[in-house]
């Protein structure tokens, strides 16, 4: 059993009935996969093959999901875990509504952000949890984290890049205390 099993079974443990769903087949992954491409005009497009999504206590997987190495995979599940907390505390309505509204935002969603950033400040330390610090760290996770935020692949949910810089400078460097706090 690898790191992200292990890991998925602690999740199931905090989170009674999760379960993990391949979106290839389901009928609610395909449906938002074609209003993503409708409200984006396109430009997402990738949202069954690349994207892995919680809804209520199911962890939605896309189709490359088994070809993605153990340490991938659980670095995602770390990133999902998040949301999983998260719609724990603010409950399905609250989440619904941070998360959607105004419906479709495109350009600017302060809440989806914020929920955002949380699970990618998780997906940094998880990185730097199982390939060091230097990696998380590096331009291309840096790079995929901006964009994250400033294309189509969460609606252009916050264009301003130099503020996604600068949550993920102040992220680096408390991962970088913690890291050097722990060196003998």
């Amino acid at each position: 059993m690898g790191r992200a099993d292990e890991y998925l079974e602690e999740l199931k443990r905090e989170f009674a009935g999760l379960r993990l769903v391949g979106k290839e087949g389901d009928v609610l992954s395909r449906t938002i996969d074609r209003l993503l491409r409708i409200a984006t005009f396109g430009a997402m497009s990738t949202y069954s093959t690349h994207y892995t999504t919680v809804f209520l206590h199911t962890i939605y997987t896309p189709t490359t999901w088994d070809t993605r190495s153990d340490a991938e995979r659980y670095i995602t599940l770390r990133h999902e875990a998040v949301h999983l907390r998260q719609m724990k505390r603010y409950g399905f309505l609250g989440m619904g509504a941070m998360y959607a509204l105004p419906i479709f935002p495109v350009g600017l969603a302060w809440g989806r952000a914020r929920i955002e950033w949380e699970a990618y400040a998780e997906t940094l330390r998880a990185i730097a949890d199982v390939n060091g610090v230097e990696a998380a760290r590096s331009e291309a996770v840096r790079a995929h984290i901006v964009k994250q935020f400033t294309s189509a692949a969460y609606g252009w949910m916050w264009p301003f890049p130099r503020m996604v810089h600068g949550w993920i400078d102040a992220e680096l460097a408390q991962i970088t205390l913690h890291a050097r706090k722990r060196l003998p």
